[in-house]
């Protein structure tokens, strides 16, 4: 096997562990496996759900862990997924890369009388570092294309998860909608 050989698999190899990685996130919301979701990430991570009101910033990984599942705990159900992936290598280092997404991501909470149904549209800018565990994101960016129904189902969904006494409060921008104080 050549070295060019070599690197040339290395590299297909990195780009399926990536796209899988980010993929895991969208799978993990979902069946609401939260250490599965903690594996996503570096400890600290760069969260950036801005376009929805939050604010972006470095977090340690349990509290995103915490602040996300207080969100969508809430939900009666969630499907997100995640194609799209565009993944571009850092020519300078190869422990870094660049995985677009994109994001269409559904939340349904029955009995909101803002309605049952939330949908966000767009795409992520997922900024992967290779670790001892494997790739990581270290920095999410959210980028939100449109949004339809009842855009204050996440606030009622962190209320509702609040009264099961589960999570706590937060000022983080939290998955899939309005930042909650």
């Amino acid at each position: 096997m050549t070295t060019d050989l070599e690197s040339r698999i290395r590299r297909l190899e990195d780009r399926v562990h990536i796209v899988e990685r980010v993929t895991t996130y969208a799978i993990s919301v979902d069946r609401r496996d939260w250490e599965l979701f903690a594996t996503c990430f570096t400890d600290p991570v760069y969260i950036d759900y801005s376009e929805l009101g939050g604010r972006a910033g470095s977090f340690a990984r349990e509290e995103v862990v915490r602040r996300v599942s207080e969100a969508l705990d809430g939900f009666t159900a969630t499907q997100h997924i995640s194609p799209n992936h565009v993944v571009e290598f850092d020519q300078s280092d190869p422990d870094r890369a660049v995985c677009h997404s994109y994001m269409y991501a559904q939340h349904l909470l029955e009995g909101s009388e803002g309605g049952d149904f939330y949908l966000l549209r767009g795409s992520y800018t997922n900024h992967m570092l290779r670790t001892p565990d494997g790739w990581r994101i270290e920095r999410l960016i959210q980028h939100v294309g449109w949004s339809d129904g009842n855009r204050d189902a996440v606030a009622e969904a962190v209320a509702r998860t609040r009264a099961k006494g589960i999570g706590g409060a937060s000022s983080l921008q939290v998955a899939h909608g309005r930042s909650v104080q």
